[in-house]
């Protein structure tokens, strides 16, 4: 059973966690181990695996980016641990923000740079932005989810270096 089946809603790329968060609690309660303490060991077993797949489904729906990447690996589009090779012109724009980022001596450096970044992540988003979300199962093609992965990985990349800069602040 896959997460979206779990919650019984269509597949998504990005889930209304407001709309989901009362089925959340109720399924919460409904197969909380606590309430199979004096059944057999195989149903508090499933009890228990129930909940934490539950618990599993909400964290990744949670996170923008942990849903796209959950519905591409159910789609057999990603593979943990990938190495995905990402277009020449992008990696270009970002090891020119590395490398300002390195020779930066500058205590305002993120202030100069998060603007870039964010601007680059507008640009990146727009492309995918009414397949993330309006995405319908089995409508949209598999070449349209490829961009949705190429989006994936190289917001991976602009937010480890927002992380980094975070850290700078």
């Amino acid at each position: 059973m896959n997460y979206f089946e779990l919650f019984d809603i269509p597949v998504q790329l990005k889930v209304n966690t407001a709309l989901l968060s009362k089925k959340f609690f109720a399924m919460s309660k409904q197969f909380h181990p606590d309430y199979f303490a004096s059944e057999n060991e195989q149903v508090q077993a499933e009890a228990l695996e129930k909940s934490a797949l539950l618990n599993k489904a909400w964290k990744t729906f949670q996170h923008a980016d942990a849903t796209i990447k959950y519905v591409l690996l159910e789609k057999g589009l990603l593979e943990e641990e990938e190495k995905y090779e990402l277009p020449p012109d992008f990696l270009m724009e970002v090891l020119e923000i590395n490398e300002a980022l390195m020779d930066a001596d500058e205590p305002d450096v993120v202030t100069k740079l998060k603007p870039t970044i964010e601007n680059l992540q507008s640009e990146i988003y727009e492309p995918v932005k009414e397949m993330v979300e309006n995405y319908k199962d089995g409508a949209d093609t598999e070449k349209e989810l490829l961009q949705v992965k190429e989006y994936y990985y190289k917001k991976k990349y602009l937010d480890r270096i927002l992380k980094q800069l975070a850290g700078m602040a």
